[in-house]
């Protein structure tokens, strides 16, 4: 399969790097392992967030939610890119034809427009609302997509083994 992938991704896997992640017997498993965790700490912070758009937690203002939530969701896909970026370099010239992999980029490609998108559009409208008060429109939709959003990435992650 390497002789479809684009010459990058092909010098990316036989990069030193890929070659060490690849041959290691800890950095593999590590990257690995560090990759669910963050993605358990992302998954956590954002549901929090979405939960909370769609009018749980009520009882606690969305500033404050969301002040605290913000910065683990960062952490987490911060940690994710990192742990998936050395996932990748291992099999990179495969992973880039895996049809599986394209969808999961292009649904994380749209999850990030959602967020961009509500905070350009509706955070304002729902960063300063009281405990209790109830959630404009704009804010279910974009909660309801990004958990939408986020479940079917991390279920196309899952399943890139399998194609």
């Amino acid at each position: 399969m390497t002789e479809e992938a684009p010459a990058i991704f092909v010098a990316l896997e036989q990069s030193g790097l890929g070659a060490a992640v690849r041959e290691s017997a800890w950095l593999y498993p590590i990257a690995n392992v560090g990759h669910i965790v963050s993605l358990v700490i992302f998954a956590g912070a954002v549901t929090v967030m979405d939960v909370r758009l769609l009018g749980g937690f009520a009882a606690t203002a969305p500033g404050r939610v969301f002040t605290r939530a913000r910065r683990w969701t960062i952490a987490g896909f911060a940690l994710m890119v990192v742990t998936g970026f050395f996932l990748f370099t291992a099999e990179a010239s495969h992973m880039i034809m895996n049809p599986v992999f394209q969808i999961k980029v292009a649904i994380i490609g749209v999850a990030l427009a959602n967020v961009a998108l509500f905070e350009f559009v509706a955070k304002r409208a729902v960063i300063d609302l009281a405990a209790g008060a109830a959630m404009p429109t704009r804010a279910k939709v974009a909660g309801l997509l990004s958990i939408g959003l986020w479940l079917v990435a991390a279920a196309c992650g899952r399943s890139i083994a399998y194609f």
